[in-house]
């Protein structure tokens, strides 16, 4: 029988040789971004940023009392070597769920929706191809706790990524529940494909129109739209995959907007001004988002304790690599700056 003393030993080589080994797994890139010295300014973070392999950077900061600042750096298109622009629209990915969270929100005030009805009530011919749509309630849906697999979660959705984006939810159809609705929570976007499929079918006509009307106008966001085809191609910022040269702006991902009028949105939404009477006590959804599509990530966050939104825009992204974990680093880190010199 070993000795206690020889037991402790035998423990500390294992410890000191299991430690030794995680090393090897650690990645040091988030750990270099996250202890590094903080920058004076939110430029010279934007600036530090881009020395971890991001093409280009666009920040809004909205300050409240002050006038908003922009911080950019890196290329608005990489081949052409133009220098990335505040005012340049960029693809803002899921962010655009909180646009359609609150045009719900609008739409059940005005009792054209209901968050209690469930799925079916509104799409009955998925009764027997979403499993449990008959107690999945719209709630549950804008909340991600229904259940419903996350389409870009099947493999066989990323084997032609761009021409299965026309048709999604064929993804996340005849598969089994992620778990029983409302007992768990799990982000998927197939959530707000039904969402807006719904409000399309209530409103008679598409839901854009809705969103245009009831936000977009009320804003003034005169640079936010829905599809690549309402735009003009060379005010969008390019979008890069690391490894690979392409330039992926010309795909139809969904809403693109400037990052002032994402903040200007923002802003609207926490302060509550964005809301009719009766609308904020309803609404169920987040204050906050980010969003990631291929070759663009952003985030749009409120501080409540410096009164502050800030909005960021990344045109490089990787899904194998730490590109979104440094993208969050950056951000946490541009705030701490702002708090630091208020």
């Amino acid at each position: 029988m070993a000795k206690p003393k020889k037991i402790k030993q035998i423990v500390k080589s294992v410890l000191l040789i299991g430690t030794f080994i995680s090393l090897f797994f650690v990645p040091w890139v988030l750990v270099k971004a996250w202890i590094s010295p903080l920058p004076d300014s939110v430029q010279d973070q934007v600036d530090e940023a881009l020395e971890y392999g991001f093409d280009g950077m666009i920040v809004y900061v909205d300050e409240a009392e002050k006038q908003p600042k922009f911080y950019t750096g890196g290329w608005k298109e990489r081949d052409k070597k133009i220098p990335a622009e505040p005012q340049s629209l960029f693809k803002i990915a899921s962010i655009s769920k909180l646009y359609t969270a609150v045009a719900a929100t609008k739409l059940v005030k005005e009792k054209r929706l209901s968050f209690d009805r469930t799925l079916t009530d509104y799409l009955p011919e998925l009764r027997d191809r979403i499993e449990n749509a008959d107690e999945i309630t719209l709630k549950m849906m804008i909340q991600h706790r229904s259940g419903i697999p996350n389409y870009t979660d099947n493999s066989s959705f990323w084997e032609n990524e761009e021409e299965n984006y026309k048709n999604p939810l064929k993804f996340a159809l005849d598969l089994p529940a992620s778990f029983e609705p409302s007992k768990d929570y799990e982000y998927s976007n197939t959530n707000y494909i039904l969402l807006r499929q719904i409000m399309d079918k209530v409103l008679a006509y598409n839901h854009h129109e809705y969103i245009k009307e009831k936000i977009l106008k009320p804003l003034n966001l005169k640079n936010t739209y829905f599809s690549i085809d309402e735009v003009n191609i060379n005010d969008l910022m390019s979008g890069y995959y690391v490894g690979i040269e392409k330039d992926f702006k010309y795909r139809d991902n969904g809403m693109i907007a400037t990052a002032e009028d994402v903040g200007i949105f923002l802003r609207a939404l926490n302060d509550g001004s964005l809301f009719e009477n009766g609308e904020q006590e309803i609404y169920p959804y987040k204050y906050e988002h980010g969003g990631l599509a291929v070759g663009y990530q952003c985030l749009a966050e409120y501080h409540e304790d410096i009164d502050t939104v800030v909005v960021q825009f990344i045109n490089t992204t990787n899904f194998e690599g730490y590109e979104w974990n440094l993208s969050e680093i950056i951000i946490n880190r541009i705030v701490k700056i702002i708090k630091k010199r208020s």
